[in-house]
């Protein structure tokens, strides 16, 4: 499955416009990540724990859009975007979407 942020993609034409998929994940912190965290908030630096969190979050959320896409026999999505949005105190959702295509052969 191709996915781009662009709203084409070189050298392929699209045909039909299937609708608008997504995938998301709700994320909540880990009790041994923000202990690191406010170690490294004293001297600096990346918070690599969180980094790495967020990471496989987003991972996760294009592999849920693909999903999505593929239940609709896409060929690719196009346009895709991602938010973010707090969802209780301590956890957030992180959301990708975009526009399922069929591709000309």
């Amino acid at each position: 499955m191709i996915y781009t942020t662009t709203e084409t993609i070189p050298g392929r034409e699209i045909e039909t416009v299937l609708g608008i998929v997504n995938g998301n994940i709700v994320q909540s912190k880990h009790v041994g990540r923000d202990i690191m965290a406010g170690l490294k908030g004293i001297v600096g630096g990346e918070l690599k724990g969180y980094t790495e969190m967020l990471t496989e979050a987003r991972e996760i959320a294009i592999e849920r859009l693909v999903q999505d896409a593929a239940k609709l026999n896409a060929d690719a999505v196009v346009g895709i975007r991602f938010t973010t949005s707090a969802i209780t105190d301590g956890a957030s959702e992180l959301m990708v979407f975009g526009t399922a295509v069929k591709l000309k052969a």
